[in-house]
C-alpha cells in the first residue's frame, strides 16, 4: 500500500505538484528580483548599444517551440563581411559576470511562468537539433525544458554531449520531488563556487550540430 500511494504521489508531482511550484516560484522569484532585473538590463542596454535582452527559438515539451528570454551577454560585432565576430570577441566584462554567476538565465522565469519551461528539465537546446537525435534523446521533450537539470550540476559544458543526453533521459525516467530539490540545492552550490562554467576564450562548448558532422566525418 505505502508502494502504491509513493508511486501515486510521483505520478501527482509530475503531473500537477511540479507545475504549481513553478507558477509559485517564479511569481515569487520575479518579484524578489525585480530591482536586480532592472539594475542589470539598464548596465546591458548600455553595454550592447541597445536591448539587454536575448530572444531565441527553442523547442520545449513535445517539441513546441517557444522563444526563450535570456539577458543578453554578447554583442553583435562583425567582421568586414558582415560575420558575427567569435563568441570571445564579442563577450563584454559586464556580460561575462552575468554570465559567469547565471545572472543570464534570470529572465527565463517568465518562460517558467506562461508554462514554456519549468525551473527543474532539460535545458532546451536549439530547434536545429531536433532532426538530429537519436529516439532515445528525443525523449527529453517528454517533460518541460528546465532552467537548471540534472545535466547542468553534473559538468555543464564539461561534460560531452552523449554524457548530456544520458544525464537528460536519466532525469526524465526518475523525476520526483526529492531530486528536484536535490537539483536546486546542487545549482545553488555550483553558482556559488562557479563550477562547470567556461571561464577561457572558449565561452560555449562545440555546437551538436557542428559535432554530428564532425563524428560523421570520422565514420567515413
Amino acid at each position: 500500500m505505502c508502494g502504491m500511494h509513493y508511486y501515486n504521489f510521483i505520478r501527482m508531482y509530475r503531473n500537477f505538484i511540479k507545475r504549481i511550484f513553478d507558477i509559485v516560484g517564479s511569481v515569487v522569484g520575479l518579484a524578489l528580483l525585480l530591482p536586480v532585473l532592472l539594475f542589470i538590463s539598464i548596465f546591458l542596454a548600455i553595454a550592447n548599444h541597445g536591448c539587454p535582452f536575448f530572444f531565441q527559438e527553442r523547442p520545449g515539451k513535445n517539441g513546441k517551440v517557444f522563444r526563450i528570454v535570456k539577458f543578453k551577454t554578447m554583442n553583435d560585432k562583425r567582421d568586414e563581411n558582415g560575420k558575427l565576430l567569435p563568441d570571445s570577441e564579442r563577450i563584454h566584462p559586464i556580460g561575462r559576470f552575468v554570465r559567469s554567476t547565471s545572472i543570464d538565465e534570470l529572465p527565463q522565469m517568465i518562460n517558467v511562468l506562461l508554462g514554456h519551461m519549468s525551473f527543474i528539465g532539460p535545458r532546451p537546446l536549439l530547434k536545429e537539433y531536433l532532426p538530429l537525435y537519436t529516439s532515445e534523446q528525443a525523449c527529453r521533450h517528454k517533460v518541460r525544458p528546465g532552467i537548471t537539470g540534472w545535466a547542468q550540476v553534473n559538468g555543464r559544458n564539461t561534460i560531452s554531449w552523449e554524457q548530456k543526453f544520458e544525464y537528460d533521459v536519466w532525469y526524465l525516467d526518475h523525476l520526483n520531488f526529492k531530486l528536484d530539490i536535490q537539483i536546486i540545492w546542487m545549482t545553488i552550490q555550483k553558482i556559488v563556487i562557479r563550477d562547470g562554467i567556461n571561464s577561457n576564450e572558449n565561452i560555449t562548448m562545440i555546437p551538436f550540430d557542428t559535432y554530428c558532422q564532425q563524428f560523421q566525418s570520422d565514420l567515413e
